[in-house]
């Protein structure tokens, strides 16, 4: 997807990301300062030990935010952790809370930066693959090695390949420095307190679309100069964003269960706490032909719902016709198309036996109707009453 402008307004303590392409928006992100937000890194304090299957452990975290985060005891390359109540650990937040369910915690931190990725617990140096240029990523891989200190590891984000080499062993030096920081206030401070706080997600986003990006539209002076020393592009600022741009109309639309398609039909769109199940209505449309083209439709919109409502985990689609493979090629290869840049990690894993198909979409923070809505106390989110 190439993003043309994107529209930054806070409040209060919230602030919101929205983010247009030549069709109009295309990205929501709401952010509460008061939550942990993924990427923070919190000293916590080990609250209950808990048992999971096949004879694992977990641990509530308390990090200070009101929630209890979840710990597994056990992480790939790192010992098996063996704590108990009251202990405390150095934890970061790779998913936020969302629903009923607290925030996910581990113990293996990794420090984003523009071009690289530190990773203290890992001993080796890997590139992005959506790097085209692998000649240049592996010249750089190679700097980073000489550079390192071998206790240490690293990752080369897409962006790094337009770094100079000084640029690269100045954040080396820099995230190193972070991460001793974090050290220092873990060994001198008192859980559960916020050790490192990422930074402003909208220069991730700046960063993510800058070979397209035209506009950035902010509510401040003083964040429009900040957004200068990182975007060549023009800088607009305006206090009342989301109003001027129809941002808050359009979540309140992303907020409804149906989705009308240009041509006819609709997608009914339906959040559990398993999946996400999707419907394409074919809204009377019976000929072959005409049935797929309206799945086309389908799975474009889908794609930019996906983003739009920020749907994770287990998405499972139903299409309209035909659910015989022969039939859904097109649309899978569709789906595979539109999604290939998702920021979030995105399987489109085929036609199911049911005839579905299913998409798994990585889980990073809560979705659009998470943050904006919360369970109705007489239904119990099922949305029927007694009579």
């Amino acid at each position: 997807m190439k993003a043309e402008k994107i529209v930054y307004d806070r409040n209060d303590e919230a602030f919101g990301i929205a983010v247009f392409d030549e069709n109009g928006l295309m990205e929501i992100d709401i952010y509460n300062e008061n939550r942990a937000l993924e990427g923070n890194v919190y000293l916590g304090k080990i609250v209950k030990k808990i048992k999971l299957a096949d004879d694992k452990y977990g641990f509530m975290v308390d990090i200070g935010d009101g929630h209890e985060a979840f710990l597994n005891a056990y992480e790939p390359a790192l010992k098996e952790a063996n704590m108990n109540e009251g202990q405390s650990v150095v934890v970061q937040v790779i998913q936020e809370k969302r629903a009923e369910k607290g925030a996910k915690v581990v113990r293996n931190i990794q420090l984003v930066g523009t071009n690289l990725v530190y990773c203290p617990f890992k001993y080796d140096v890997e590139f992005s693959r959506k790097i085209e240029d692998v000649a240049k990523a592996e010249k750089y891989a190679d700097l980073v090695r000489e550079k390192s200190n071998g206790q240490e590891g690293w990752i080369l984000r897409t962006i790094a390949v337009e770094a100079t080499e000084q640029e690269i062993v100045d954040e080396m030096t820099k995230l190193r420095d972070i991460y001793e920081e974090v050290r220092k206030k873990a060994r001198t401070m008192s859980a559960p307190v916020l050790l490192f706080a990422k930074e402003n997600p909208l220069f991730e986003y700046i960063r993510r679309y800058h070979e397209s990006l035209k506009e950035v539209v902010v509510d401040t002076p003083k964040m429009a100069e900040e957004v200068k020393s990182a975007f060549s592009g023009t800088v607009t600022q305006k206090a009342e964003g989301f109003e001027e741009y129809g941002v808050d109309d359009a979540i309140v639309e992303a907020l409804e269960r149906t989705v009308k398609l240009k041509h006819g039909g609709s997608l009914q769109i339906e959040e559990t706490r398993a999946c996400v199940a999707i419907d394409v209505d074919s809204g009377g449309v019976r000929e072959v032909g005409d049935i797929d083209s309206l799945n086309l439709e389908a799975a474009k919109e889908i794609a930019r719902q996906i983003r739009l409502r920020n749907l994770s985990g287990k998405i499972i689609i139903d299409f309209a016709g035909s659910s015989e493979y022969r039939f859904m090629k097109s649309i899978i290869d569709c789906l595979e198309e539109e999604l290939a840049d998702d920021a979030c990690h995105s399987r489109v894993l085929g036609v199911s036996r049911a005839g579905n198909i299913e998409i798994l979409r990585q889980r990073r923070r809560p979705s659009l109707r998470d943050l904006y809505t919360v369970e109705c106390p007489t239904c119990s989110g099922t949305g029927r009453v007694e009579p």
